[in-house]
Order: structure tokens, then sequence, then C-alpha cells
């Protein structure tokens, strides 16, 4: 008990610490204004995204960066990317986001609304791979990109970890998701929040061994985020994925969708599918993971 609140302890004053400094304190004020705004967005994202058919693209209208990605890796420009919220929220949390993948040149970029009623993440994930095997059928690919803010995050890994969604997932980007729980859970009473605690039942079995699953992750997480305790849980540490660990300075919880660093660095991954292997389908690649030099390539 006293060790456990030794930790409570050191992990409360360095998130009073990161608040307190002048990024902090930028970061909190963003996080205010941005969810003011979601608020406003929030009816909005509860309606059904319309359906849409990506017409053959004109360079002479696109952008340098737009055409540059379109050139330079048609498959990249062209695979899908599939949005997935967070508890009780909606698609639109990712509005800016999806603005700016966009505008770097992704064509298609599409959200999931799943009910705010969801009870467990395992169903929820269930869902997920009905849409996504939608999706593939919708487009003639065969593997998409997945991101996930907060507990999206979660229903999209247990769907790649334990429902064979590595066959159709090529990357999985998470926002602040709590791959090894978090405190802050415990103040809820639903079953829902129980699975996102730190010894909970759900983060146990994907503490479980994975192995050769195909997915490639990409965590980006926050020394500020108020919802993840300790901050550092938001990392994915897993022997048998390839995951590399993103750390951004004074960004809020919610403000992790709109974050230039984060935008950017999902821009740059979701641009380099890895070249190596066979070409499964027609705008879709294999991976072959390079864990032996994982560690180097962690940031954080």
């Amino acid at each position: 008990m006293r060790e456990r609140l030794g930790r409570t302890g050191a992990s409360v004053r360095r998130g009073a610490g990161s608040l307190l400094s002048p990024v902090g304190l930028r970061g909190a004020a963003v996080e205010v204004a941005w969810v003011a705004a979601h608020a406003a967005l929030y009816p909005l994202g509860v309606l059904a995204e319309r359906a849409r058919t990506d017409a053959p693209r004109d360079l002479a209208k696109l952008s340098p960066v737009q055409r540059g990605l379109l050139i330079g890796d048609v498959e990249a420009a062209g695979t899908p990317i599939l949005l997935v919220h967070g508890m009780v929220d909606n698609r639109s949390i990712f509005t800016l986001l999806r603005r700016g993948l966009r505008r770097r040149g992704f064509g298609r970029v599409l959200s999931l609304n799943y009910s705010p009623l969801t009870r467990d993440v395992r169903t929820a994930a269930e869902g997920l791979a009905a849409r996504v095997e939608l999706l593939c059928a919708e487009t003639g690919f065969e593997r998409i990109h997945v991101i996930g803010h907060s507990m999206g995050g979660m229903i999209a890994r247990y769907y790649v970890q334990r429902l064979g969604g590595d066959a159709r997932v090529h990357t999985l980007v998470t926002l602040g998701t709590p791959h090894a729980g978090t405190r802050s859970a415990r103040l809820l009473p639903s079953r829902l929040a129980g699975q996102l605690r730190p010894d909970s039942d759900l983060v146990r079995e994907l503490a479980e061994p994975a192995p050769g699953c195909r997915t490639r992750f990409l965590a980006v997480w926050s020394d500020l985020d108020q919802m993840i305790v300790p901050q550092p849980n938001a990392r994915l540490d897993h022997p048998d994925l390839d995951a590399r660990n993103v750390r951004v300075r004074g960004v809020g919880h919610m403000s992790l969708p709109i974050h230039r660093e984060a935008v950017h660095e999902i821009g740059l991954t979701l641009a380099h599918l890895d070249a190596a292997g066979a070409t499964l389908a027609a705008g879709a690649t294999s991976i072959r993971s390079r864990r032996a030099g994982r560690a180097g390539r962690r940031l954080a």
C-alpha cells in the first residue's frame, strides 16, 4: 500500500510539473478551447457519415503535398484510413485530423460511430471487424489503416490481436489509449470503465503472447494526458508487437487528434508503407516486422 501511494504521489508531482510549465499551460488552454469547439460539433457527429465515392484525381488541382504523395506512393495515398473514437464520443473528434490527413494526400479517410451505450470492448471490436470487412469489400483493398483515440485504440487493438484483425490492418495508430490501463477508470462504476483499469481482465488478455502479429503500431502519448494515469500507460510495450511509441509534450487528452506534431507523425507513418514482401492486392502491401531495430526506433 505504501509503495502504491508513493507511485501515485510521484505521478501527481510529474503531472503538476508538466501542467505548470509554459508548454503545459499553453496545452491546457488549447485543451479547454478544443473541448468547447468539440461540444459544438458533437451533435453533427451523431449523424451517420455520408457515403462517398472517390473520383479519379486531377493532379493539376492538387496541392504540392497531395500531388507528391499520390505520385510518390499511390498505394499509401489510396489505402483507406478508418477512424475510431473513444468512450461516449463520436466521429466529430476527428474533424480536424480528417482534414489534415486529406490535405496531406490521403484520399480515403472514413470514420466508425459505435453506440455511446457500448458496455464491452470485445463486443465493440466485433463491430469494428464487420465494418473493416465491409470497407475492404467496398474499396477493393485487402488491408487498411486504423486510427483509434482513447478507448477506440483499445477496441482496435483487441480486434487486431485477438480477432485476427492483423490480416486486415496494416498500421494501427493509437492516441492517448490506456494500453496498460488507467487509474482514472476507477472513478467510474460502469463495466466498460472497469475494462480500462490497470488490473482488468482485458488488459491482462492483451498482455498475453501475440506471435506472428502482422500489424505495425504507432502509439502517441502525452505527458499532460489527464485521462491516462499514469501517462506512460498510453505506451504500447509488448514483446510480440512491432510498436513505436511517440511522446508529445503539453497536450491534453482530447487535443491529441488535433495536435500538429501528432498529426504530422501520423502522416509520415502512413505515407511510408512497408515495401518488404509481396503485394497481396492492388493498393495493399505485406508487412515484415523489423523487431531487431525496434528499440532504436522508439522516440520515448
